[in-house]
């Protein structure tokens, strides 16, 4: 029977209230029921739901850090609590449901394979559960028939329970047990699971520097043990998406909702646009499309009210001189950080998801309007760990020791291993205009300015680079740049017109989202679980200022 927080069928309703792709997962054919407890296909789809639940959240994330662009101008109600009932559902109702009913059939069958993948992949989900809820269900939701209204246990506790659940994930790959039969992440090389586990113990580590004084040592016993975690892209964890357009549809979601007979149906975010024009990224080509050459307002292009209505009107007098507002040069069309407009019949001009790491398009200067099946056809990625993730964490703790010449090493290494990736997506375009992929001489310089830059900042500056380029190389994953932002404060406004973080177009946007409200499916039904007043509720291992001060640029 369904209990709160495993809930009946008709609470999915809420799911449209975010992302509907998660619908598609539960009419998958490899969806359990009683006539289908076969261990594979609990495998099969847990695996799945994982992969789901973690872009679905990362969306949300990339969103409070303007790396994606966000809808609304004050934070308390962006997210309110029913947009989140999918995600909720995905990792309570779905995976943990479908792990515990697993776990009683590979423990009698002895498949410890099995295991160790499903604990891994519990123990994540539930670090992004505490990362972005703070205090979730965790001792109790094994046992849902003794405990129908599970209580929430300590954020720290569930850290410890999930880094258990690593060890024990560790364990059992060497143990007996055969193969799974569809390993969707790593083709069943177990010892890339492994790096996996101890890639998600440092980021557990790092995000409780701030509260665990053994934190940095537990961080540095994993980075300094060479090949025990993700540190070559070889090892990369992602989720492969197709190109199959329905039945099902297998495409990357992002590109299914750009990539359509009407346009593109989601606004990128200016800031991001901004700055990695500004910096001559060469990863922009990439991670955007550009339908047109030239953005109402910008140089040489005139305003349009109907179609962008903010070019026709001035900055937010609480914008900082250089900040971004409205329209970037160059045909990048989006939007900025809180504009609550409508949407106007702009499809077939805003800037499109590019083939990294969407499956979409390379912008080769060709300003064509996108269309179902373009570029790489959806085939794209979602990012979950990569090598360049954990080099960005080795140069946050180095900054943090005021190591900056380790800091710099390991962001340059960060970088170089970012470009690499996100260049060999050209491939996946088989239209690319090849002469506008940059090349390695081109991608070095970047890389080689960046430090450059970083070495000649003082400590604010460096920690603004840092935080900029990590919020940028997460990009298509928003966790670590949402847990980064909200451990330092960084990146904020006032640094240099190229490192400005982008305010909210509201003057007063009130308490930025130190952590979401609990999703209605479980508050609304659940005694033991009481609702946060605000968003401004902190997680165990942010210990900064309370918002709306902190961070700054809100």
């Amino acid at each position: 029977m369904k209990k709160p927080i495993i809930l009946a069928l008709a609470g999915l309703l809420s799911l449209c209230a975010c992302e509907n792709s998660s619908l598609d997962l539960l009419d998958d054919p490899n969806d359990i029921t009683l006539e289908k407890a076969d261990l594979n296909r609990y495998t099969n789809q847990i695996q799945l739901d994982f992969a789901e639940f973690m872009r679905q959240m990362g969306r949300n994330a990339a969103q409070t850090t303007r790396v994606e662009y966000m809808f609304g101008r004050n934070y308390n109600n962006v997210f309110q609590p029913a947009v989140l009932d999918g995600e909720w559902l995905l990792a309570y109702q779905n995976m943990f449901s479908d792990i515990a009913a697993a776990e009683a059939i590979a423990i009698e069958e002895e498949e410890n394979k099995h295991l160790g993948i499903m604990k891994i992949l519990k123990a994540y989900a539930l670090v992004a559960l505490v990362d972005h809820f703070g205090d979730v269900p965790f001792s109790q939701i094994s046992n849902l028939g003794e405990y129908t209204s599970p209580e929430a246990d300590p954020g720290a506790d569930v850290y410890e329970g999930a880094l258990a659940l690593l060890d024990e994930g560790m364990e059992h790959f060497g143990q007996m047990g055969s193969n799974l039969e569809n390993d969707f992440y790593y083709n069943n090389n177990f010892e890339k699971w492994k790096k996996l586990a101890n890639s998600v113990k440092m980021q557990i580590y790092l995000n409780s520097r701030l509260v665990d004084g053994s934190a940095i040592a537990k961080f540095n016993a994993i980075a300094n043990s060479p090949g025990s975690y993700i540190s070559n892209s070889t090892d990369d964890f992602v989720f492969q998406y197709g190109t199959n357009e329905s039945l099902p549809d297998t495409r990357h979601p992002g590109y299914s909702v750009d990539y359509t007979a009407n346009g593109v149906g989601r606004y990128r975010s200016n800031w991001l646009m901004h700055t990695m024009l500004e910096n001559d990224d060469p990863r922009r080509r990439f991670y955007f499309y550009r339908q047109v050459d030239c953005t109402p307002g910008a140089s040489g292009c005139d305003p349009d009210q109907g179609r962008l209505p903010c070019s026709v009107v001035s900055p937010p007098a609480h914008y900082t001189a250089g900040m971004v507002f409205c329209y970037v040069e160059d045909g990048y069309w989006g939007r900025d950080h809180g504009n609550a407009e409508g949407f106007p019949q702009d499809g077939l001009q805003k800037t499109a998801g590019g083939v990294y790491p969407y499956g979409g398009r390379f912008d080769g200067d060709e300003f064509e309007s996108v269309s179902i099946g373009a570029g790489g056809g959806g085939a794209g990625i979602l990012p979950i760990m990569l090598a360049s993730f954990t080099d960005l964490m080795k140069a946050e703790i180095f900054l943090s020791q005021n190591n900056t010449g380790s800091a710099a090493n390991a962001l340059s290494n960060a970088l170089q291993k970012s470009s690499d990736k996100v260049i060999g997506f050209a491939a996946v375009d088989p239209n690319a205009n090849m002469d506008m992929v940059p090349s390695s001489s081109e991608i070095s310089e970047f890389v080689t300015r960046v430090i450059s830059d970083f070495n000649t900042a003082n400590i604010d500056g460096k920690w603004e680079i840092l935080g900029n380029q990590t919020l940028i190389t997460n990009y298509g994953n928003g966790h670590l740049g949402y847990n980064f932002y909200r451990r330092t404060g960084y990146p904020f406004a006032g640094i240099t017109s190229t490192h400005a973080l982008q305010f909210n177009l509201e003057v007063n946007p009130g308490s930025f989202i130190r952590s979401f409200l609990y999703p209605s499916v479980e508050a609304n039904v659940n005694s033991n679980i009481i609702q946060k007043p605000n968003v401004g509720v902190q997680v165990f291992w942010d210990n900064n200022p309370p918002s709306p001060s902190f961070p700054p640029a809100n």
